[in-house]
């Protein structure tokens, strides 16, 4: 868990060297990190129409608006750091810009999955979209039982799927469904000699990563449970 934390807070170092320069450009421009949080937010109301707007107008095989979609979360996903750094270089830290910032990244999480579902119900995928609703309960807990464990004075911060890689995974992988299909074709679909039902369609580049983040989401909410019940048990002794 530590050497995993180690290399999660190097990547982010590495990662916050490279948006510095843009985050001083926000603070000349007079942004808040509440007015980038909010930003971030709008973005992900936008991810959520994608997906809407892609159930409503396109077909099944049409899998751009996916694409597009993973584009956005991927750019909305960078606000979610920005805001921090505008907080952190321009000495704007504020008790109610940290509850502000959790409460719109749940928000956002939420409104982000609402699309998806939303499609996944739309073009008839409805096992996919069982899953998404998985995810998102996990996400919703991986959250949860740090926020409360944190208010019983306990910090659970570790695991593999916390927001970043959350919103990575989805993001990268809606994109690459998106290109694929533009090659391989939206209906594509494999099937294996003996197996009466295809094993891999073009969807499935979005969704397989899906149903991998409904396992790993929920067992990292389980894990930091274990460990708040573990510094809490030493603490009580």
């Amino acid at each position: 868990m530590a050497q995993q934390t180690s290399i999660r807070t190097s990547v982010q170092l590495g990662i916050y060297k490279v948006i510095d320069p843009f985050v001083k450009l926000l603070i000349k421009l007079g942004l808040t990190p509440n007015a980038v949080t909010s930003i971030g937010f709008v973005l992900n109301v936008g991810v959520a129409a994608i997906f809407i707007i892609g159930s409503e107008h396109g077909n099944r095989g049409d899998l751009s608006y996916i694409g597009w979609a993973g584009g956005l979360i991927l750019f909305a996903g960078l606000f979610d750091m920005l805001d921090g750094q505008v907080a952190r270089l321009g000495n704007m830290k504020s008790v109610f810009g940290a509850l502000y910032d959790s409460v719109l990244d749940r928000y956002s999480e939420l409104i982000m999955f609402l699309g998806i579902c939303y499609y996944l119900v739309a073009h008839h995928y409805f096992l996919s979209s069982i899953f998404a609703f998985i995810a998102l309960i996990g996400s919703m807990m991986v959250s949860y039982v740090r926020a409360r464990a944190e208010g019983l004075g306990v910090e659970t911060k570790g695991g593999l799927m916390q927001r970043p890689e959350r919103v990575i995974t989805i993001g990268v992988f809606a994109i690459a469904c998106g290109i694929s299909s533009s090659y391989i074709g939206g209906d594509y679909k494999l099937f294996i000699p003996g197996i009466k039902y295809h094993v891999f369609e073009t969807m499935s580049i979005f969704t397989f990563p899906i149903a991998i983040l409904a396992v790993l989401t929920n067992l990292t909410a389980f894990g930091r449970l274990m460990d708040a019940k573990k510094a809490l048990s030493e603490t009580e002794e």
